[in-house]
């Protein structure tokens, strides 16, 4: 049986922890931001985690799974 590839468009997207944890970076951060306060912005910035429920999804993607 081959191996399973990974989709490059998720490997760009995602980071896994040292946990085990999926990482992402957060939208609405590339345009338009001249109507958003400087706090939503400052707060874009910030990495966070793909939500348990969507876990298993990515991680076909990924071909961790």
């Amino acid at each position: 049986m081959p191996k399973m590839k990974t989709k490059g468009s998720a490997k760009k997207r995602f980071k896994l922890t040292g946990t085990g944890k999926i990482k992402r970076e957060k939208a609405f951060k590339n345009h338009i931001l001249t109507k958003k306060s400087r706090k939503t912005k400052r707060n874009l910035r910030q990495p966070a985690l793909v939500h348990p429920a969507d876990e298993p999804r990515i991680k076909k993607l990924l071909a961790l799974a």
